[in-house]
């Protein structure tokens, strides 16, 4: 069983317009999940330098940065970044292009948890709904060419406000969406534009948002949560 995470993090900008990184991963320790999908995770402007640094990472957290190696001082690509546990491995792991009118990307990293493979896929998706679903498509097929398959885990800012349409819907035919619950606006959440997504052959055990004093000040999205186990062949035990 693991536990996965997704948390747009506004460049570490809280609620009250202060910029607290420490702040940033403290929530993140209090949800201290084994991988964590983070949107927002780089500045916006200049050298897209990283919000939560190397030296904050290595000496404060359990977890390391996924390098995706696309600008020296960032994180991520596009501010999508992936943390794992310092002990996990990285296989493999790529910047996701996406067709878009406004800098955007999806990141994937194919990551060995004590013997058990995941493919996670971290993505911010665009506010038009027409990208969105070009978007959403893009990345379904990424994965689709890939020729290695393993459990596969999406998870992000999809900035969707429907219940079940849009992007949903196409992400919807091949993925199960865990039930999360409302994560925006972080004061009063009543939307749920942060989404975890699985493949068939991961189970959902456990999910939720995660609400804390310190999670209602840091962004204005509350980070997601799910905890997943992998289904049994048939004829295991």
């Amino acid at each position: 069983m693991i536990k996965v995470a997704s948390y747009n993090m506004r460049k570490g900008i809280g609620t009250d317009r202060r910029r607290r990184p420490d702040r940033t991963l403290d929530v993140l320790c209090e949800i201290d999940a084994d991988i964590i999908c983070l949107q927002e995770a780089d500045r916006r402007f200049g050298g897209r330098s990283q919000v939560l640094t190397p030296h904050l990472l290595a000496d404060h957290s359990p977890w390391k940065a996924v390098p995706f190696g696309t600008r020296a001082a960032s994180m991520g690509w596009h501010g999508n970044a992936i943390l794992v546990r310092k002990e996990a491995e990285i296989l493999d792991c790529e910047p996701i292009h996406l067709p878009a009118l406004e800098p955007r990307g999806a990141v994937m990293a194919d990551i060995d948890l004590g013997g058990q493979t995941v493919r996670v896929i971290g993505m911010h998706l665009d506010l038009s709904g027409l990208w969105r679903r070009r978007q959403a498509a893009a990345i379904i097929a990424h994965i689709e060419v890939s020729t290695d398959r393993y459990p596969t885990v999406l998870m992000g800012d999809l900035n969707e406000w429907s219940a079940m349409a849009g992007c949903l819907r196409d992400f919807g035919r091949d993925y199960h969406f865990a039930e999360t619950g409302p994560s925006f606006h972080a004061r009063r959440p009543i939307a749920r534009l942060d989404r975890i997504m699985v493949s068939s052959d991961l189970i959902v055990a456990d999910a939720g948002v995660h609400f804390s004093p310190a999670a209602r000040k840091a962004s204005d999205h509350l980070p997601i949560w799910a905890t997943l186990e992998r289904k049994s062949e048939p004829g295991s035990r």
